[in-house]
């Protein structure tokens, strides 16, 4: 008898900085989301894929949910809340250190009307004692009809088997939609822009990360056989641009070298990066530069 074929598509949605897109990376053993340590660092909703003999999963790493500040933050908050009803499940991850906040609230209060099965997933348990889960548990238990709560360290990857295997339970029976190669949704370009971004969060100072995004501006296949990439970063104020080039370019070629070597990583080649930086004031706020820059209205 004919083994059958699983396939689903599960949403992960927390608030910003619970280890999304950690996850998501160690699922799929290759880093297609990018990572830091400072909040809402995902800003348009990655699919990672998951091929397996019996299944396919379809992970969708959504932006994290926060009270937005500008039409950027509008676009985030919608593109994740929008994912809800779309997908086979759904993984609600918490930060197991930080425990219950007021945003975990509000997702709670979204997931009332959604008719998906959910999963509390209560990530980064290897910086908390084992003890200090049991009240958590029992918290969220209380707030929501879990399918099931899994604590999981997504750096470390203890208990991520499981959680995929309880998933793979829960998904239906379906076809697989991508080629088992292919690892997520978006094409490379699309990586080698967010890869350079994540290299200006680690950099930079506080106040400029939020401020920028990375738009590629040519790729071309040299005869020496190195791929040139061209760049531009964009940001709002002068300040923050000279913050991005630093003293004699020095902060820029920093964000060079490391962003060349994840580059080349992911696409298997030897890269020649040039990046710009160029100021335009208030992006964030300006409907037409967020399309421009790939944050379209059809995407939420």
């Amino acid at each position: 008898m004919e083994k059958k074929f699983k396939s689903g598509f599960i949403a992960i949605i927390g608030r910003p900085n619970v280890g999304k897109s950690t996850f998501m990376n160690q699922v799929i053993g290759q880093k297609i989301a990018i990572m830091s340590d400072k909040p809402q660092t995902t800003r348009n909703k990655i699919q990672g894929v998951l091929t397996e003999e019996d299944a396919q999963l379809v992970f969708i790493d959504t932006p994290g949910i926060h009270k937005p500040k500008h039409r950027l933050g509008d676009f985030m908050v919608r593109s994740a809340e929008n994912t809800l009803n779309e997908v086979d499940a759904i993984l609600f991850m918490i930060n197991a250190k930080e425990g219950y906040g007021r945003g975990d609230q509000y997702i709670l209060d979204l997931l009332q009307k959604v008719n998906r099965p959910v999963f509390l997933v209560i990530n980064k348990i290897d910086l908390v004692h084992p003890d200090d889960l049991f009240p958590l548990i029992e918290q969220y238990r209380k707030k929501h009809d879990f399918e099931e709560i899994i604590p999981i360290s997504a750096l470390e990857g203890n208990n991520v088997t499981h959680l995929l295997q309880v998933l793979k339970s829960h998904i239906p029976e379906g076809p697989q939609y991508y080629p088992e190669e292919q690892i997520t949704d978006h094409p490379e370009r699309f990586v080698i822009t967010e890869l350079i971004r994540e290299k200006v969060l680690h950099l930079t100072k506080e106040e400029v990360p939020h401020s920028i995004t990375v738009v590629l501006e040519n790729i071309e296949q040299r005869d020496s056989g190195k791929l040139l990439i061209q760049a531009m970063i964009i940001t709002e104020r002068n300040t923050q641009k000279g913050i991005l080039i630093g003293k004699q370019g020095s902060m820029l070629k920093s964000i060079g070298k490391k962003a060349r070597q994840d580059i080349e990583a992911l696409l298997g080649s030897k890269v020649y990066l040039e990046l710009w930086v160029k100021v335009k004031k208030d992006w964030r706020n300006k409907e037409s530069q967020l399309q421009e820059y790939g944050y379209r209205q059809d995407d939420y």
